[in-house]
């Protein structure tokens, strides 16, 4: 599968300050990938240096096999046959709906442009929206006249910048789950960045984790929740903490909580001490164990209640317990470790997060 967008050991500095860091990536055609990070990583100058806003000193960006940035060659915006889809929507509030979708067009005869434009409208559910203008929409809609603005010119790759970031969290979700199938459905390729991992997991088939402007881990949700390749990706994806242990055969690792048994998320030399992530969903709650932990901190979420849990080597590891079982601080419970996927990381060599 040929690639929608290709870059290659890309660097950018502000002031003698480097926000990106040799960072290269591969988006095949047709996936929606995705740079995930916490605010000042260099997730939005990767995406401006891909749209063409800014320049690169170093590296190569390359869009469905075509150079348009690199030290020698930089192609404006506009000829980089992109789409973008901003945090702020970026509507004109003259115009009707389906005035804004039209803007973007160009110079097609007015035929073919009004049937582009209500192409778009039904393909974002906004059909019998197209007289209104952009005040008499809800937030979500506005969003959804963004997405057929930027689509309308049948852009190859569409960016996304924190497009959700201004909706409340019901409809976030929601959204980001109806825009993956438009995408999925016209077949477009498209790179969000957003420092919401839920957003991230909705959305994307490919997911880039950033830190301080350089690529962690780029890989599926699955493999960035199960065999995290940092100890950074391991914090930042999920919760969970670490616990000590020592690698007593090729998938068993002594720990606090017993022995464990399951497939390593890396391979680590027998005898080798580790540091071992336990999620959540790693401990059950089981009132019949014999392996007691004592409650320390709790968060009520909803349906769930998270406990914080010291063990008798002092160390602490998470819960997610129904919340039908409310216990108190300072009870001591049942648990019993569930890991068939041990993540762990040599001691002494993990990434500080």
């Amino acid at each position: 599968m040929s690639s929608a967008l290709h870059i290659d050991s890309i660097s950018k500095a502000f002031n003698d300050k480097c926000v990106i860091s040799a960072l290269s990536l591969d988006l095949k055609r047709g996936h929606i990938g995705c740079l995930l990070g916490e605010s000042g990583c260099g997730k939005t100058t990767a995406l401006r240096c891909i749209a063409g806003f800014e320049t690169i000193p170093s590296g190569t960006i390359r869009i469905d096999g075509t150079l348009v940035s690199s030290l020698s060659r930089h192609v404006p915006p506009e000829d980089r046959r992109l789409g973008m889809v901003f945090q702020d929507y970026a509507l004109f509030p003259h115009l009707t709906i389906e005035k804004n979708i039209a803007f973007g067009i160009g110079n097609r005869p007015s035929k073919d442009r009004r049937r582009r434009v209500g192409n778009m409208l039904e393909l974002v559910g906004l059909e019998n929206d197209a007289k209104k203008y952009p005040h008499e929409l809800s937030g979500g809609q506005q969003q959804r006249v963004a997405l057929a603005r930027a689509l309308a010119p049948n852009p190859e790759l569409l960016l996304l910048d924190e497009p959700f970031s201004n909706l409340d969290v019901a409809l976030r979700e929601r959204l980001c789950i109806d825009v993956r199938n438009i995408l999925k459905d016209i077949g477009i390729s498209a790179l969000l960045v957003t420092h919401n991992q839920h957003e991230a997991f909705a959305m994307a088939d490919i997911i880039g984790v950033m830190r301080e402007g350089a690529l962690e881990q780029w890989d599926t949700a699955y493999n960035l929740y199960h065999r995290p390749k940092s100890q950074y990706v391991a914090d930042f994806v999920g919760e969970g903490v670490l616990v000590q242990g020592q690698v007593t055969s090729a998938d068993e690792v002594q720990t606090s909580l017993g022995t464990l048994k399951g497939r390593f998320s890396y391979p680590c030399r027998n005898g080798c001490p580790a540091d071992v992530l336990i999620r959540p969903d790693d401990i059950i709650h089981d009132d019949s164990s014999p392996f007691k932990a004592k409650v320390i901190r709790k968060r009520f979420r909803g349906a769930n209640i998270l406990y914080s849990l010291q063990l008798q080597s002092d160390e602490e590891v998470l819960a997610l317990v129904s919340s039908h079982h409310n216990h108190s601080i300072g009870q001591k419970i049942g648990i019993r470790p569930q890991v068939d996927e041990i993540i762990l990381f040599e001691a002494g060599m993990a990434v500080n997060g």
